[in-house]
């Protein structure tokens, strides 16, 4: 028995071939369901569900707990790329709608569950709860993964509907956390000398602070020391000087997140976003570059972070971390129990329900354009009436056709507004890790969720997984254009506006 180190055995050639056929069938799946659903995640998910516990148990069991591990990193990876591809402008421009539309996407799952599960399945109020919570995450995970699969068709990261996206997610997934964290901490209770109030108030306080914290001392402390005194340095080293501070960022972030209670997601993309506002947005800045060849090129001049993530973390986040994610969901998947009729039907109406409750949030879009539309009525209105004055009578001919044209032009937004929304409220729909964890949690560690209540949220988990990201794919094959073109597609600034919006923008 050899000590101090690993002794190094060959592996047999059953786990090789096991191994290799994982990767392969992963990357393989993944191809099978873009091209047939457009939702390429989904057929990871499913090699996770055939390869792990759920159906064949293929793989040893260490190995899915590493993968799981991995996964999780690769998790985190894509957060935290998603925050460094964030536009702030965009972010603080839409900050109203996403908070409006992330609190209709949080209260309706929960309020329509107690209807379904509280009054007509007859569950546990707490039960219910912990259902509803699942339900109302909408996982920033897979929500950019649903935005970099879409990135061939438009570039939904920087569209107005995607910025609104974006927000309104982060927002879902903040209070989902917190409820996560609440959760896991409810089975603590029955054992009694619990301070029940920092018990739940500990992540909300948490969350609430990062959140707060983190622009404040970005602006007024961390920016202006590193455009004065370091980022004029980073041009001599170029990506080296890029990699090791993105590595400190995002572990100081998800250190101080995973210490002080909240999530550990959450840090990620505040780590992203960081990362975003800290260079300085003059023209003759460093980091101010028009590819990543340009600042590897020039003397005075750096690629960007997002260039740095590019070169050294993206391939292996995409072709390997994050499809050992999506397998790992479906390690946590209960195959074999979802299938008895009673279980079917009750998890299939919770899911149409709780599909519902998330695309509820699109609404938002045309009633936020119908109220700015009134307000910029009202300020034109009366320059209207002073052109009008003095115009000849024989011009009416003029006016009707430049009416019709008008409502052709207005039937044009509106439709653009739909398209938008139905966007907004497919993407909306909760999938994905957090609502697996919280409901698992619940099972396990609480005595408040019962095996049926676990197998209907995880019914409509797995299935609100796959109607998300199919429907958006489906929708951004058809309308990409329009959606792009259209008031809520792309905004592109002038670089003298962007500049200065970049500048003002908090984190």
């Amino acid at each position: 028995m050899a000590g101090g180190f690993l002794p190094y055995h060959e592996p047999g050639i059953v786990e090789i071939l096991i191994i290799v056929s994982f990767f392969f069938f992963l990357s393989l799946a993944r191809w099978v369901s873009a091209k047939i659903i457009q939702a390429g995640i989904i057929g990871q998910i499913a090699v996770g569900i055939i390869y792990g516990v759920p159906l064949a148990n293929i793989l040893k069991h260490n190995w899915q707990e590493t993968f799981l591990a991995l996964g999780y990193v690769g998790l985190i990876l894509i957060i935290f790329e998603g925050g460094l591809g964030t536009r702030l402008d965009l972010l603080k421009q839409n900050f109203t709608l996403s908070m409006v539309g992330a609190t209709t996407g949080v209260c309706f799952p929960i309020a329509l569950s107690y209807l379904l599960l509280f009054l007509g399945f007859g569950y546990g109020a707490v039960e219910t709860f912990i259902l509803g919570a699942s339900l109302s995450a909408t996982s920033l995970g897979t929500t950019f993964a649903v935005i970099s699969s879409a990135s061939g068709s438009v570039n939904l990261s920087q569209t107005r509907v995607g910025s609104v996206l974006v927000s309104a997610a982060v927002i879902d997934d903040v209070v989902g956390l917190v409820m996560l964290s609440v959760i896991g901490d409810l089975g603590h209770i029955s054992g009694g000398g619990v301070n029940l109030g920092w018990l739940i108030g500990r992540p909300i306080v948490a969350s609430i602070g990062m959140a707060i914290v983190t622009p404040i001392v970005t602006k007024w402390v961390f920016a202006p020391l590193f455009r004065k005194y370091i980022e004029y340095h980073f041009a001599r080293f170029d990506h080296i000087s890029n990699i090791i501070l993105m590595i400190l960022v995002l572990s100081a972030f998800v250190a101080i997140a995973g210490f002080t209670g909240t999530s550990v997601l959450f840090g990620a993309f505040l780590a992203g976003v960081f990362l975003t506002y800290l260079p300085s947005k003059r023209p003759e800045g460093p980091f101010v570059v028009m590819s990543r060849e340009e600042g590897e090129r020039e003397a005075d001049k750096s690629p960007t972070f997002v260039h740095t993530f590019e070169k050294y973390l993206l391939e292996p986040q995409k072709y390997l971390m994050e499809p050992l994610f999506f397998a790992s969901i479906g390690f946590a998947i209960p195959f074999l129990d979802l299938w008895t009729g009673k279980r079917i039907w009750r998890g299939v109406v919770y899911t149409l329900l709780m599909a519902f409750a998330k695309c509820i949030v699109g609404i938002w879009i045309p009633v936020w354009q119908l109220a700015q539309k009134g307000k910029s009525h009202d300020n034109q209105e009366p320059c209207e009436q002073q052109n009008r004055q003095g115009q000849p009578e024989n011009e009416e001919n003029n006016g009707i056709t430049h009416k019709e044209l008008s409502d052709h032009e207005n039937e044009d937004v509106w439709h653009r507004a739909w398209l938008a929304a139905v966007l907004l409220g497919s993407a909306m729909v909760a999938r994905g890790e957090i609502g697996l964890l919280i409901i698992e949690i619940g099972h396990n560690e609480t005595p408040y969720v019962s095996d049926d209540g676990f197998i209907t949220g995880v019914w409509a988990i797995l299935l609100n997984t796959i109607i998300g990201p199919v429907t958006v794919g489906i929708l951004v094959r058809i309308y990409a254009k329009e959606i792009e073109e259209g008031e809520w597609g792309s905004q592109d600034l002038s670089p003298p506006a962007a500049s200065h919006e970049m500048d003002q923008a908090a984190v």
